[in-house]
């Protein structure tokens, strides 16, 4: 890995008068990365990957963490030649210099960070909520719960980052527990060891290709957050030093831990039950012969659950001031708050937004949406990475193996294809938001054209 040279945290050209605050640094970041990564995936939807493959649930997320480093290693490259806030879209727009695909991957990235916030505010308002509570309807628990999460992030980078990492440290504890209660299991005898080689689909052939294929698509809702971390670049201290031990790092412990878990989930609890629960772990805290509050994991749980939202709706609305200072997005999007240098009006639009997706779906449906839209992105992102290999800059960073790239492609694309055997739904609802997107589309660009911001050809003026 190669650093230095030119000066990477200069403002970039065309940043709001207010620039983003740089406050984090490499411990911070990794913290960041780790606990973007975790949350709502692991303690969410692993029964739903658990019904889908059965009882080998640990081989999905063995594929989904394979898949998830060399996409990870393509963002890497990239941050580390150009660390601006805008990450994907600004990847797409250098590489292919084609506007309207470079508006649609950027959308994209901002609504599966949105379908992923709403995933985690209905696994807040699900089974973990209902250890204590069953009063409140869990839709308008969801949508309070976004709420209060946008005023955290309208108070400050540093606020958020620093509540992120009580949040990772509070879920990582849980998912200790869970992986000390499988130690126990193991040490005592209990659980059911047959399970892990289990398939839910039987036998062989293309019945199982797509049941393991879809559980992995399924359970890669629980990898993603590595790109948002890249999204961060004009807040970070030294990105082109900092970002490549960061991101692999916390994709290698998450990825290490999620294995873990999965094994520790299916020795202790059938995939049945498992798949009956929109808190799988804590049926297995339960099954665990340990004496361990099942409310105490769930509090723990509901940490977890907030710390995905948070993280999401914070890499959303920095999304919108990237590509708004890219002149992607109209340019109010980029509006930063004087005095707390927070991106506001992207936070009050993206929470909006949240809001809306809680009520089209459940906690799979927003999660396999939230992979499907990534792993759409993260095809074209491995391609970028190889185009702009033709695009050197001054100053050194990491530079993937070549092969990365090409496998990461072909892997994204084969998660995203039917061969996953996805519900209708997802492919609808990413359909749906598609057109939305479309539409946005051709409203800025006339209202661009009407202002006389355009060239002739239709691109943005630089």
């Amino acid at each position: 890995m190669a650093t230095g040279g030119r000066d990477a945290t200069a403002v970039p050209e065309g940043a709001d008068d207010t620039p983003l605050h740089r406050a984090i640094g490499p411990k911070l970041l990794i913290l960041f990365v780790v606990g973007d990564i975790l949350g709502t995936g692991i303690y969410a939807t692993t029964g739903q990957v658990a019904g889908k493959v059965g009882g080998a649930l640990w081989l999905p997320f063995v594929i989904g963490f394979v898949v998830a480093i060399l996409t990870a290693a393509s963002y890497v490259e990239l941050v580390g030649k150009y660390p601006k806030a805008a990450g994907a879209a600004l990847y797409t727009q250098k590489a292919f210099k084609v506007p309207f695909l470079t508006f649609i991957v950027a959308f994209m990235v901002m609504c599966s960070g949105l379908s992923s916030a709403s995933a985690a505010a209905r696994a807040f308002s699900g089974d973990y909520l209902g250890e204590f509570t069953d009063f409140f309807p869990p839709t308008l628990v969801a949508i309070l719960f976004i709420l209060a999460l946008a005023a955290l992030n309208l108070r400050g980078v540093s606020e958020s980052v620093k509540a992120n990492v009580v949040f990772t440290l509070v879920e990582l504890t849980g998912l200790f527990v869970i992986l000390a209660i499988g130690a126990w299991a193991v040490l005592t005898g209990e659980g059911e060891p047959s399970r892990l080689g289990e398939f839910q689909a039987g036998g062989t052939g293309y019945a199982l290709l797509t049941s393991v294929l879809g559980a992995t698509a399924l359970g890669f809702f629980a990898f993603v957050g590595f790109e948002d971390s890249v999204n961060m670049a004009e807040e970070t201290k030294d990105p082109a030093r900092t970002f490549p031990r960061a991101v692999f790092t916390g994709v290698a412990v998450t990825g290490t831990i999620y294995v873990l878990v999965a094994l520790v989930s299916s020795l202790l609890v059938d995939h049945r039950v498992l798949e009956g629960s929109s808190g799988p772990l804590l049926e297995v805290v339960k099954a665990g012969g340990v004496d361990f509050p099942p409310k105490l994991f769930a509090l723990i749980a509901l940490f977890a659950v907030t710390n995905s939202a948070l993280i999401n709706i914070m890499m959303a609305s920095r999304l919108c001031y990237g590509m708004a200072n890219e002149r992607i997005l109209p340019s109010g999007l980029g509006r930063v708050l004087p005095r707390r240098r927070t991106p506001v009006v992207g936070i009050v639009f993206v929470s909006l937004l949240a809001i809306g997706l809680v009520s089209t779906g459940e906690i799979a449906g927003l999660g396999d949406t939230t992979a499907f839209l990534l792993l759409c992105v993260f095809a074209v992102v491995n391609i970028a990475v190889l185009v702009l290999r033709r695009d050197p800059v001054e100053h050194r960073h990491f530079r993937t193996p070549t092969a990365l790239p090409v496998l990461g492609a072909v892997t994204s694309l084969i998660l995203a294809s039917p061969l996953s055997d996805r519900p209708a739904d997802v492919y609808i609802r990413a359909g749906v938001l598609l057109a939305i997107g479309i539409g946005l589309w051709v409203v800025n660009k006339a209202v661009m054209k009407a202002r006389g911001e355009e060239h002739p050809a239709g691109d943005p003026r630089p």
